[in-house]
């Protein structure tokens, strides 16, 4: 499958003059929806709820993705990017800095995310992000991402009830929204979901994994702001795969949600 086929949007592509007569990153300014030229090495035929039917898409990044032109990846509609900061209490991914730069002066739309470890305080992980994650104009909310994680030689089978994740989610949360000023955003996949009864765990924005199925299969009945659809996405200006990314709303929805969640 291609989505250059299936928008009608043309890709926009402004360069802007800055001073001293050189040229900046910017592919177009912040909050400009261009249409995805992506495309997939393992593409998936998605029953009813289509990521073609959205318009505005983008990626998530760490350090697997190790060479990006942030600005070729803008003109082929990269919107949006969430960007792996830290892990746990002590791990920073080694190319979150470079990627929370080049997004920047690309104008894309950046946001951070923390991938939380079960054998760490939710303080003294909320505390690690803070560090490394700076207040940036025009930053999209913090991303809580919960998983289980099969790698980690120290957390990989602590696995607590529901209601002890449901407690340290919280705790996290209500720190690093007082720290940034914006309600995060909770990333999760279905099985940790369902195990953890997400389902009732209400007032915050989610964004989902399911590559197999969609939302509406996979997450009966939840609300949700965000959709990765993809592993195995294949963007020019981004070498080999990069997760897909997409928005749930219109053009105008996209602006109204970008200039509302922002920070200031």
């Amino acid at each position: 499958m291609t989505l250059r086929t299936t928008f009608a949007l043309m890709l926009i592509a402004v360069l802007t003059a800055c001073g001293g007569g050189g040229t900046s990153d910017v592919a177009a300014p912040l909050g400009t929806p261009i249409a995805p030229n992506f495309r997939d090495a393992d593409p998936v035929d998605f029953k009813g709820q289509k990521p073609a039917r959205f318009p505005v898409h983008g990626i998530d990044a760490a350090r697997f993705q190790k060479s990006i032109n942030w600005s070729q990846a803008r003109r082929n509609g990269v919107n949006f990017a969430f960007l792996k900061a830290t892990e746990g209490g002590d791990l920073l991914d080694p190319a979150f800095k470079d990627h929370w730069r080049g997004a920047g002066r690309a104008g894309v739309a950046r946001g951070a995310y923390h991938f939380y470890y079960f054998c760490t305080t939710p303080e003294v992980q909320a505390r690690w992000f803070i560090r490394n994650v700076p207040k940036s104009k025009g930053m999209l909310p913090p991303v809580l991402d919960m998983e289980w994680n099969p790698f980690s030689p120290t957390c990989a089978h602590r696995r607590p009830e529901a209601s002890v994740v449901q407690d340290e989610m919280r705790r996290w949360l209500r720190i690093v929204e007082a720290h940034y000023g914006q309600r995060p955003i909770i990333y999760t996949t279905p099985r940790f979901y369902k195990e953890n009864k997400l389902s009732n765990f209400n007032g915050y924005e989610y964004w989902l994994r399911t590559t197999a199925k969609t939302p509406r299969e996979a997450y009966p009945r939840q609300s949700w702001r965000f959709w990765q659809y993809s592993a195995t996405g294949l963007i020019d200006g981004i070498a080999g795969e990069v997760d897909l990314n997409a928005f749930n709303g219109s053009r105008a929805e996209w602006n109204a949600w970008l200039a509302a969640r922002t920070h200031p």
